[in-house]
């Protein structure tokens, strides 16, 4: 996945304040001087505004009469938005983070490829394929890497035909990309190919028991991977 870079004023000023909460330069319960933020960032008060429902709608922040706009307890933040995923991911390192991605990734996915077995249409298949083409041709490049597991993953997902599943993937695809860079940047690293290939080889042939099993099993070698590499950072 490339870097995320904010566009605009807008967005550079809703990364700048999410930054504040996700470090905890602003805590739970922090009231946030409006006037002062305004002239420190030099932007109008209607910009800021604006950056501020940005934040109020994923959850971070409210605002209420009498006593201004504060930040919101963490459980109050929508966890399954992308761009809170991300902040949180770049943000801190804590590997509990990580782990719970993991968990949710070996509930999703392997239910995501038995549905890929009995739907996949043929323009699915190929696209797969070439995903797997380039996880073998990416070699110990780890950016390569990444990038063609990130692409086998989606299309996965894509060739579910559930749209709730593709929303889905977008989430999982940041907690798998910071898995990645971790894994595949360790000198440990194991080919992805052989894992990959099952789950594909079981969607080809239709097979949804056997494709469901493959994903579980590539999700908990993953898993497992992870915390190798977590130990040996």
């Amino acid at each position: 996945m490339t870097e995320h870079r904010p566009r605009g004023l807008h967005g550079q000023t809703v990364e700048a304040l999410a930054s504040r909460i996700l470090s905890e330069e602003w805590g739970e319960g922090t009231v946030l001087d409006l006037p002062a933020l305004r002239e420190e960032l030099d932007i109008s008060l209607t910009a800021l505004r604006e950056a501020l429902k940005v934040l109020a709608a994923k959850g971070m922040i409210d605002a209420r009469q009498k006593r201004g706009t504060f930040v919101q307890p963490r459980e109050k933040w929508n966890m399954l938005d992308a761009d809170v995923m991300r902040w949180q991911t770049a943000a801190a390192d804590d590997p509990a983070l990580l782990d719970e991605l993991t968990e949710v990734r070996a509930v999703v996915e392997p239910a995501a490829a038995r549905l890929a077995a009995g739907r996949a249409s043929e323009e699915d298949v190929e696209s797969l394929r070439e995903a797997l083409a380039d996880m073998a041709a990416a070699g110990d490049d780890p950016e390569a890497c990444v990038q063609a597991d990130l692409a086998f993953h989606r299309r996965l997902m894509a060739a579910t035909h559930n749209n709730f599943l593709v929303r889905m993937e977008r989430i999982i695809a940041i907690g798998l990309a910071e898995r990645d860079k971790l894994v595949h940047g360790a000198s440990t690293a194991e080919d992805p190919v052989p894992s990959h290939r099952k789950v594909f080889d079981a969607i080809v042939a239709g097979d949804a028991v056997a494709a469901e099993q493959a994903m579980l099993t590539l999700v908990t070698k993953a898993g497992e991977d992870l915390e190798k590499a977590q130990r040996t950072r």
